[in-house]
């Protein structure tokens, strides 16, 4: 074969070859391409491949060659990414999947798993179990020691969040124990006194307690400390110079002596002239046996019946 027709078969043969990744799938008897092929679809078959022409006339096909070899090293890299991507996915898509299970687990609570909370949100506090609610007779007995060791009146509020039972039970249930040490004549009495509750001895054994507890001594308040502590408790708030008009006379000394045995206390100023006001206090309540300075006695069945001429005469 001359030169010249060489050329003209390699020619032919360099536009007729077909690069790898152009090339149709092949059947699937025949994976390697061809029948008794043993190489791979993506290799083509060396036979199809032009030989150089040993005299240099292979340019042409040289050119052909490296041009293909480079389109086919980008088109590999060019499928190394899209499986790289597509692997990429599939990670996402297990991670989405495995990761929906969990998330419907903690918001079921009837999974039966633990449960953690989505990220970004904070769990709840449990809500603290409440109290069990007392019989009546464990309430009954737990009342009564909280009343035997009390030393001021103590509110039935205070009871029951000391109980940690609802407040409607407790003032029935104080009033049926009341109720009970009346009926059953016991020597002390429950009593309701300045706002609360506390447990006091029967009047008519006043007598044998006040031999046991004073042996013979007693304290008694004066006649100037009697009238200016009525004073104070149907006047309050009252300042010391409204206490001495009313008296007549100067009451400094006797307002210290009561503010120092604690049946008056001192509340704040009055506006104008800035002088302190003074009212009783709760130890009052407690020593006359009241729940309020309501319950004080009114005073008009004590006036006089002349008492608006001596009012008008004083002026």
């Amino acid at each position: 074969m001359s030169s010249e027709e060489r050329r003209d078969s390699l020619a032919e043969q360099a536009a007729a070859w077909i690069p790898p990744w152009q090339r149709p799938t092949p059947p699937a008897e025949s994976p390697s391409g061809g029948p008794g092929s043993d190489l791979p679809p993506e290799v083509p078959d060396p036979s199809e491949i032009p030989a150089s022409p040993a005299d240099g006339t292979g340019e042409t096909f040289g050119n052909a060659a490296g041009e293909g070899t480079e389109q086919g090293e980008t088109a590999a890299h060019a499928a190394e990414r899209t499986d790289a991507a597509e692997q990429g996915a599939e990670r996402t898509d297990r991670a989405a999947q495995g990761a929906e299970p969990a998330e419907t687990a903690a918001q079921d609570p009837a999974a039966g798993v633990p449960t953690k909370p989505p990220a970004g949100r904070r769990r709840a506090a449990p809500a603290p179990a409440p109290a069990p609610e007392l019989d009546d007779a464990e309430l009954r007995g737990a009342l009564e020691a909280i009343l035997l060791v009390v030393d001021e009146p103590v509110s039935e509020l205070t009871l029951a969040q000391v109980l940690e039972q609802p407040a409607e039970r407790i003032g029935p249930m104080l009033d049926e124990i009341a109720a009970g040490y009346t009926a059953a004549g016991h020597g002390f009495e429950l009593r309701r006194a300045a706002g609360g509750w506390r447990l006091y001895t029967r009047p008519e054994y006043a007598t044998y307690v006040e031999r046991f507890v004073l042996d013979g001594q007693s304290v008694r308040l004066t006649q100037a400390a009697l009238e200016t502590l009525a004073v104070v408790a149907y006047k309050q708030p009252v300042t010391r110079s409204r206490i001495s008009a009313i008296r007549g006379v100067n009451c400094d000394g006797v307002i210290r002596t009561l503010v120092s045995r604690g049946l008056v206390e001192e509340c704040g100023a009055e506006p104008d002239s800035g002088a302190f006001l003074y009212r009783t206090t709760t130890m009052f309540l407690e020593k006359l046996g009241l729940n309020s300075v309501d319950d004080l006695p009114p005073l008009a069945p004590f006036l006089p019946d002349d008492v608006e001429e001596l009012a008008d005469a004083t002026r």
